[in-house]
């Protein structure tokens, strides 16, 4: 559901400083270059913010699972960029072996391509969640309406698709600017990125992917892989196909227990 938005600090004290800059450089005109260049430090800073992804410095951000999750020795498994004519159903193969759940986050115009792969992730227990409609690269530099517009056709389209309206939001490469927050706040979703990333788009060495993923792997990790866009290995192989069943074995190794991300909010 929808709630109401309230803006962070940085927002609030970003909209604050515009103001007395304007209002400062009308009052006293020879003071305009200090206001100016308080204003670039500022953009400069919430450009800074929306290029890491783990920042909470332009909203909430959901960068590992709640104390009590961890407490349960509970990790989430997110699966990006699919779904994956040919990936996604082995994946889905390799969760159902090791009896584990995943939230995939899935692209609007892929899903749209390949909606039966959709429903079956939710079919066979795991979660469907928001990726963008287009997962654009330049959605980092999308207005508030490009940004609502690409982001509601997603959700609509993988609503439709599943019967179940995604609860998260994780946007192209991590990567956003001040009008995200806002416009998750008005469609009702969150803002979810990770604790470990595989890189594993552009690395295609199975063994530097699972080190990455596997280092300090603990309670209240958010993994991301990516079924779509997956390198390959030297063979050919899609690394997460390669990685998967190791990361796996080690989870089980080190007792800890993987969720879906509305799961680890929900219990």
């Amino acid at each position: 559901m929808p709630t109401r938005w309230t803006p962070s600090p940085l927002l609030s004290a970003s909209a604050a400083l515009h103001g007395a800059a304007v209002l400062g450089a009308l009052a006293v005109p020879t003071a305009w270059p200090w206001a100016a260049g308080a204003l670039v430090a500022n953009h400069a800073l919430l450009a800074g913010a929306g290029l890491w992804p783990s920042s909470h410095l332009l909203g909430p951000n959901l960068t590992r699972l709640p104390a009590a999750a961890a407490q349960r020795r509970e990790i989430a498994l997110t699966i990006d960029d699919g779904p994956d004519p040919e990936v996604t159903p082995r994946v889905l193969d390799v969760l159902d072996a090791c009896n584990v759940k995943a939230s995939f986050f899935c692209i609007g115009r892929i899903a749209e391509q390949h909606p039966a792969l959709c429903r079956a992730i939710v079919q066979r227990g795991h979660r469907v969640e928001n990726h963008g409609f287009a997962h654009s690269n330049a959605f980092s530099l999308f207005g508030p309406g490009a940004m609502r517009r690409d982001i509601a056709r997603a959700q609509a389209l993988l609503a439709d698709i599943t019967g179940e309206a995604p609860r998260f939001f994780r946007a192209t490469a991590g990567l956003r600017n001040p009008f995200l927050d806002p416009v998750l706040h008005g469609l009702g979703l969150q803002l979810a990125t990770w604790t470990r990333r595989a890189f594993d788009t552009r690395t295609g060495d199975p063994e530097r992917v699972l080190q990455r993923l596997t280092r300090r792997l603990g309670a209240g990790d958010i993994v991301l892989m990516h079924d779509g866009h997956a390198a390959r290995t030297g063979n050919g192989e899609p690394v997460i196909l390669a990685v998967l069943p190791r990361l796996l074995q080690t989870v089980a190794e080190r007792q800890l227990q993987p969720v879906t991300l509305s799961q680890a909010l929900s219990s």
